[in-house]
């Protein structure tokens, strides 16, 4: 049989997605600089690339069980903003200029849909959790120890803006949740991350049963049996 009739994922999707991506990230790195890349949407938007040609199950699930909440959250913020139900909330960016950025950025709204096509077609690897979790906590270390805390954006005083809107700060919300103008209060910042980190073990480990539960599982490997 020739290479093509093994393939489970069409050559045009592959395409297109690697297209679009080619497309996205010099543009965002010239807008939002290279740390942007270090949020979780946008690591499964790069590692589906790599998913999507090698057709690598635990690769897509991975991405799939690292975004699919917190991008579902995104979608139901944006579609509440669209259908007038509220006039701001965290999506209120996408109604502003410039617009083929906005259309870019659009990929927080389809991203978990077309994962789960992917792994609709290839299967889901239960692995996909493992992986997550250390890309997970390699990334919430580095957001937490190297990486610009919350900051105000504008002098409350002078009105002066005190730092470019478009560098991240506060990455993957490892100071705070709820404000990227300053780490919250509650409680001790180590003990915050400790308790964040939890929190988004407990999000994967649902997502991951739910969609162990729903999608087709990958097909073992060559000379592998299954888990």
């Amino acid at each position: 049989m020739s290479f093509a009739s093994h393939r489970q994922i069409p050559l045009w999707v592959k395409l297109a997605y690697t297209a679009f991506v080619a497309v996205l990230v010099p543009i965002y790195w010239k807008n939002y600089g290279p740390t942007n890349f270090l949020y979780f949407c946008d690591v499964a938007l790069l590692s589906t690339v790599v998913g999507i040609w090698l057709e690598s199950p635990v690769i897509l699930s991975a991405c799939l069980v690292g975004i699919f909440l917190p991008q579902m959250i995104w979608v139901v913020d944006f579609l509440t903003l669209v259908v007038g139900i509220r006039e701001k909330g965290m999506t209120s960016y996408m109604f502003d200029p410039p617009f083929f950025l906005r259309f870019l950025s659009f990929f927080h709204f389809w991203l978990p849909f077309f994962l789960i096509y992917l792994l609709w077609r290839v299967g889901y690897d239960r692995r996909g959790l493992g992986l997550w979790m250390g890309i997970m906590w390699v990334l919430v270390t580095v957001c937490y120890v190297g990486m610009p805390p919350p900051s105000p954006l504008v002098d409350p005083v002078t009105k002066e803006v005190l730092r470019d809107p478009n560098l991240p700060v506060n990455i993957n919300y490892v100071w705070n949740i709820l404000s990227d103008e300053k780490p919250q209060e509650w409680m001790d910042p180590d003990v915050y991350l400790a308790v964040y980190m939890g929190v988004l073990v407990v999000i994967y480990l649902v997502t991951h049963l739910f969609f162990a539960w729903l999608l087709p599982p990958a097909k073992p490997a060559a000379g592998q049996s299954s888990s």
